[in-house]
């Protein structure tokens, strides 16, 4: 196993509180080996009996027609009679009425809970219903590109970190597929896989859905427009234009499960003008760039966009919320706020022209405030400062402790 201290240490901070640690994301992201790297640590370091830790997997078969009763009396036959037992929970939504399972082992017995799941029933009114102030949620993301780089490290020499950026863009960062040196057309079958039982498992299957295919025209479209603004609408008068009707509300359905099953995610528009949130023309990134590839194929033009998602998700990683600032005539990419920190950020693959590099520096420049504004890009370029905004390479960002 290759420790993950993003995740791993700050749920480790919660052991031993009443709190039951929920892990959620897209299939495959990772969250199964943090919860075997958790066990570890609970043994080696805190000194944990392997006997009071215990562990299931509930997508396996074996657990396949098991009712939320079955599960209780299952776990309470698991529990330790000296001391406190750590339950190890995988892939929990499988069971429904997994909720007051959870509930009532955590009211009733000294335990210690962690509970992972790959689509957000794990986040359903029914926990807040249950667990009212009793949970803590850890969003689990594909691999950041410091934590590709790691992985890489293992079976290959990392020398220009801007060369493996670019790789890091075709492949993505599910960490099965930089377990070992596979090539492209490897890591896309890969993928597929992972798509294909996301689709069909967490959507189809679950929500019943019949007209598969007008769910995938809406998944294409999604796909091919990553880093551009669209409505519902859009992708129906798209789809009219094609002579497949699909109604407005029928797409934000599709759409509202490919983000519950976390394959996308919805970024709005903010009006840094009036200072509200715009619900018009939002902008939705995907849980990682290799899903693209994997099913539209890969094609150099749509780096500019993937470059935007993988900044994106890691804002997502180190906390913030995310918005598209919208200025009076244009936008900047985004505007990512924690707590009382704030930080503007300019996305472009290339500045080749003066008209190009006033359009992304204009847009920051027009922001009043004294929030750190960056530019970030994959040419050559002098200089890192541009009155008082940051210049710097798309991977430096990434690796860089200063934001």
């Amino acid at each position: 196993m290759i420790y993950r201290p993003l995740y791993v240490d700050k749920i480790m901070a919660y052991v031993d509180t009443p709190f039951v640690k929920i892990l959620t994301g897209i299939r495959r992201c990772g969250k199964s080996t943090i919860l075997k790297m958790i066990i570890e640590k609970l043994h080696k370091e805190r000194g944990i009996p392997m006997e009071q830790i215990v562990s299931y997997r509930f997508d396996s078969m074996e657990y396949e027609d098991m009712t939320a009763k079955q599960m209780y009396q299952e776990l309470k036959s698991r529990l330790c009679p000296d001391g406190k037992t750590y339950f190890l929970l995988d892939e929990m939504q499988e069971i429904k009425g997994w909720e007051k399972v959870v509930n009532s082992l955590a009211s009733d017995f000294n335990v210690d809970l962690y509970v992972t799941g790959s689509n957000s029933r794990m986040m359903s009114s029914e926990i807040s219903t249950y667990l009212t102030g009793r949970y803590v949620a850890f969003r689990i993301y594909t691999l950041s590109f410091q934590e590709y780089l790691t992985f890489k490290s293992q079976y290959a020499k990392v020398d220009d970190i801007h060369k493996e950026f670019a790789n890091y863009i075709r492949l993505g960062g599910f960490p099965a597929t930089h377990l070992h040196a596979y090539g492209q057309d490897e890591v896309y079958t890969i993928v597929r896989d992972i798509y294909n039982s996301t689709i069909f498992s967490d959507i189809v299957k679950r929500n019943q859905v019949r007209k598969i295919d007008q769910l995938e025209r809406v998944v294409r479209y999604t796909f091919n427009n990553v880093g551009n603004t669209f409505s519902a609408k859009s992708i129906s008068d798209y789809l009219k234009a094609e002579r497949r009707s699909l109604d407005n509300e029928t797409v934000y359905s599709y759409l509202e499960k490919l983000e519950k099953a976390y394959l996308l995610h919805r970024c709005s528009r903010y009006d840094l003008n009036g200072k509200e949130i715009l619900k018009t023309q939002e902008k939705f990134y995907l849980a990682d760039t290799s899903l693209r590839y994997s099913v539209l194929g890969y094609n150099d033009d749509t780096v500019a966009s993937s470059l935007e998602n993988v900044v994106y998700l890691e804002l997502c990683r180190r906390g913030y919320t995310i918005y598209i600032g919208k200025t009076g005539d244009g936008e900047v990419d985004f505007v990512a706020t924690r707590q009382n920190e704030k930080l503007y950020v300019q996305v472009t693959q290339r500045i080749n022209s003066e008209k190009t590099e006033k359009r992304e520096y204009e847009r920051l420049l027009e922001i009043r405030d004294n929030y750190p504004k960056y530019v970030l890009r994959t040419d050559e370029f002098a200089g890192g400062n541009y009155e008082g905004i940051i210049t710097m390479h798309v991977a430096d960002f990434l690796l860089s402790d200063a934001y």
